[in-house]
């Protein structure tokens, strides 16, 4: 039965999709890359949280939960801080530039070197950290749930590593023949699955804590360990202990936001559905939606963590990464899981494939068409596009068994990581919106800078300091050195932003309030919560 409603609900979300995309025109470069400019707000906030919440959240966020607490909740609520910068600031500058991708508009603020460095990094980002981790936690889903190793009477690292192989094929047969927009019809659906599973997993565990009702189940779990439930954290960011405190509360205000900006209004797997989006109307639609999802999606990626404490107490505090798999399987109906593996393999698919088609637009668009063919066709650019998510598919699954036993949690070794890639970029792109002084020049040497600045005093020196407080610290020194480095070289001349007449920039008249709501309910909840 569970394996029926598994092939169920993946048969459905293919053939819906398939069906979706039966007209559209997969073989030109807006209907392949960016959906043919056709997304609405309904289909962005679904695919952006799908591209966004993954099994590296599901088992990394709920492990981390389970033995920190809730303080893991703030990579997920401050994000709606960072979507309403997106949808007022970012959104109408993109649209009115009619950008295909992130790279592009570094060319036309800056040269074409910066846009190719900047290429290159996101597409070593995607291939070295974002998707192994994400095909990993997937696979260790799977095979806690499916027992896959024992169905196939293998080792369980055999069985991971087949699962791997599995959903890494699945996640390119989708990126490659479908595009973005096969990618955001299937995010869409998985993301409602994705919604419903998730909340079933504490519903179910809160009904049987308590005997058939919620609410006492919540204070049961709640009044055996109320510390657990407060998302400020008293963990020291500077000196000793820094280095490992998984998110003290100063971090908030320093690195932590550069970050959100950078993910939510510059990632390319993130930004490349709002540059698919129809109009101006509907790109913010879908950035701000996503903003109320992400101040919910902590029912779903942090209190099954809390919950499982109840259960388990302290006993798998050296396996953390473990405990999401064993809620599941303590609390969901034997029917029902083949409904929750199917999501799962959506999520992972979802990221996956986002992803690969990602790295692919940057890859043909920013540096094939670039430096080796610039005649292209836009057929054949397509099948460039095809071919690199097929080759970086393979990398990307020969990678995923290695980032087994991270020892902080797989959850915060992405975070590490991804601070070699994001704040470098964030800070080039944040000085071509902001600081006009600042030269093609300066921004290389920012960039250059940034890199090796990261990788020296968090992964050589091991400064006492804590991780993302050196993103802050880094954004400031990158923003500085790009100003030194512009001022002994001559200006070139000043970037004006085009309309390049694509798209309807009339703005959601409710973009603003919406905005207000999302701010105000993120501080509330940082004040309740903040005093448990």
């Amino acid at each position: 039965m569970a394996f029926l409603t598994f092939i169920l609900f993946t048969g459905f979300v293919a053939f819906y999709a398939t069906w979706k995309l039966r007209k559209d025109k997969l073989n030109t470069q807006d209907g392949y890359f960016l959906g043919g400019r056709s997304l609405t707000g309904i289909v962005i906030a679904g695919s952006l949280l799908l591209t966004n919440i993954s099994t590296e959240h599901l088992v990394g966020m709920n492990g981390s939960a389970y033995k920190n607490g809730a303080i893991i909740i703030a990579w997920e609520v401050t994000s709606a801080l960072a979507l309403v910068i997106g949808a007022l600031y970012f959104a109408p500058k993109y649209l009115k530039m009619g950008l295909t991708t992130i790279p592009e508009y570094l060319e036309k603020r800056f040269d074409g070197l910066t846009r190719t460095l900047v290429a290159l990094l996101l597409i070593i980002s995607f291939v070295a950290t974002l998707l192994p981790i994400v095909l990993y936690t997937g696979a260790l889903n799977i095979e806690a749930i499916f027992e896959i190793s024992s169905l196939l009477e293998v080792s369980q690292e055999q069985g991971i590593f087949i699962t791997i192989l599995i959903v890494g094929i699945l996640g390119a047969i989708y990126a490659i023949f479908g595009g973005l927009k096969m990618v955001a019809y299937t995010d869409t659906i998985n993301g409602f699955g994705l919604l419903v599973a998730g909340l079933l997993v504490p519903i179910l565990a809160l009904l049987s804590i308590g005997d058939g009702n919620v609410f006492s189940g919540f204070e049961l779990v709640f009044n055996n360990s109320p510390e657990k439930f407060n998302v400020i954290s008293n963990e020291t960011s500077v000196g000793e202990g820094a280095r490992t405190a998984i998110l003290p509360f100063e971090v908030l205000f320093t690195g932590l936001m550069v970050n959100q900006i950078y993910f939510w209004t510059m990632h390319q797997s993130i930004i490349q559905r709002v540059l698919g989006a129809v109009n101006l109307k509907e790109a913010q639609k879908g950035l701000l939606f996503t903003g109320l999802l992400k101040i919910l999606v902590p029912l779903i990626i942090v209190l099954p963590g809390l919950i499982a404490f109840y259960y388990f107490g302290e006993t798998h505090y050296d396996n953390q990464d473990s405990i999401y798999p064993l809620l599941v399987k303590k609390v969901m109906p034997l029917w029902l899981t083949g409904f929750f593996v199917a999501v799962m393999m959506g999520a992972i698919l979802s990221t996956f494939n986002s992803a690969l088609n990602s790295a692919a637009t940057v890859f043909s668009l920013g540096i094939f068409k670039r430096y080796i063919n610039k005649n292209i066709s836009e057929f054949k650019l397509v099948r460039i596009g095809k071919l690199t998510s097929a080759i970086l598919a393979v990398f990307a699954i020969s990678i995923a068994p290695f980032v087994a036993n991270a020892p902080a949690g797989l959850y915060q070794l992405l975070q590490e990581l991804n601070g070699i890639f994001f704040i470098p970029i964030a800070s080039v792109i944040i000085a071509g919106f902001l600081f006009p002084k600042v030269t093609a020049t300066g921004a290389k040497i920012g960039l250059l800078f940034g890199l090796l600045f990261y990788v020296i005093v968090n992964f050589g020196f091991k400064v006492n300091l804590h991780f993302v407080h050196i993103w802050g610290l880094e954004f400031i020194l990158n923003i500085i050195v790009m100003h030194l480095a512009s001022y002994f070289f001559s200006i070139e001349e000043k970037f004006e932003m085009k309309d390049s007449g694509i798209l309807d920039l009339k703005p959601w008249k409710y973009a603003k309030p919406f905005s207000l709501f999302l701010v105000l309910f993120t501080v509330v909840l940082y004040i309740i919560l903040g005093n448990v």
